[in-house]
């Protein structure tokens, strides 16, 4: 049996989704829709497809068994929530949301509907994420001391005059880090764990006609007792591959992009040799660093494998709806820990309200 994916959102990112379930088994991309008319027949023409003009008409088509959400970000939660009641198994592109608040609607809704919710994080699926898992795990680095995500991407000024969502609060929810750096904010927690304690600050230092930040340094407490930065900016010329650093007592590793730079640790592994042949020469793309579209679809295609298994054995995907929101919640405790000056301790008692909010309402 082939799931049917119908994608909501028809702009750039769902053309990467579109690639992914083309090469997922068991998988087949049936139909779209876009509140642009035009952006909907434009993609079901590329795909051969069904466009639709009425979100509810795609829910209503009985071949959609799965809804991929591509709308800009603050825009994911009515569609979500939209699917989910038609009996739809739901996949968010990242961020979740922009809000907790609307976040949890879309959690809460897919579980009353009993049906599957991931979020989008494709690097936690490539071969060297799960290799630096594995190795914590399994103990390796010993005491985990020290976990850095570093994302110091380039995005032009024309970038974000090229849409009237972009670098705004109510659709892109943020700036470099909620719209760039997610993912490496995902994949750092996803390796140390949870975070306990936040000092940020934030800046917009090279872009006009912004609300939000273009860079970002925040210093995290985890709840393991380890210590770690987050630097995120898009106005650092020409950009630059992301980059995971771990360090423990007894090991280190650094991954840029899908290449792992450094593997060293005290006990030796017949495994080494083979992670440091294999895994520092796989980088297939620029990883987004100075071109949104120079992106991979291959994770993306691995989560909806993993989407596939969890929707047939009737199991929690590998990223779910709390997984999604978890990046989300740090993101907004750093716009806080950056707007107060003062250290904001997880998890968030409510969603913030941001002062740069309050003055564009």
């Amino acid at each position: 049996m082939a799931y049917g994916f119908g994608v909501v959102g028809c702009g750039m990112i769902a053309r990467f989704h579109a690639r992914a379930i083309e090469e997922t088994r068991g998988a087949k991309l049936v139909a779209c829709y876009d509140s642009f008319a035009s952006a909907a027949d434009r993609l079901a023409d590329e795909e051969g497809i069904r466009g639709y003009h009425d979100l509810a008409d795609m829910l209503a088509d009985p071949d959609v068994d799965v809804v991929t959400i591509c709308t800009p970000s603050g825009a994911h939660m009515e569609p979500a929530v939209a699917a989910a009641r038609a009996g739809k198994h739901v996949v968010v592109e990242k961020p979740l949301e922009i809000t907790l608040k609307r976040c949890d609607r879309i959690i809460a809704a897919c579980k009353k509907n009993k049906v599957t919710l991931s979020t989008i994080f494709p690097s936690r699926f490539h071969e060297s994420s799960v290799e630096m898992k594995r190795a914590i795990d399994d103990g390796r680095f010993g005491k985990l001391t020290v976990g850095d995500a570093y994302v110091k991407w380039y995005r032009s000024q024309e970038y974000y005059d090229s849409g009237a969502w972009r670098g705004t609060w109510e659709l892109d929810g943020g700036g470099a880090l909620m719209n760039q750096a997610i993912h490496s904010v995902d994949l750092l927690t996803w390796l140390m764990g949870p975070v306990r304690e936040i000092r940020a600050q934030v800046a917009t230092l090279a872009h006009k006609r912004i609300a939000v930040e273009d860079t970002a340094v925040a210093t995290i407490e985890f709840a393991n007792g380890a210590l770690g930065v987050i630097e995120a900016s898009t106005a650092t010329y020409p950009g630059y591959l992301k980059r995971i650093e771990i360090h423990g007592s007894q090991g280190t590793a650094v991954m840029e992009e899908e290449d792992i730079k450094t593997w060293d640790f005290a006990t030796k592994s017949r495994r080494d040799a083979v992670v440091r042949r294999k895994m520092q020469a796989s980088r297939s793309t620029g990883g987004g660093a100075s071109d949104p579209a120079a992106i991979g679809h291959h994770g993306h295609a691995a989560q909806f494998r993993d989407v596939l298994r969890a929707i047939k054995t009737r199991k929690r995907p590998a990223i779910d709806g709390v997984e999604g929101r978890r990046s989300v919640e740090i993101i907004l405790a750093i716009y806080k820990a950056a707007e107060t000056g003062r250290a904001v301790k997880l998890p968030l008692a409510s969603d913030p309200v941001l002062k740069a909010r309050r003055r564009r309402s």
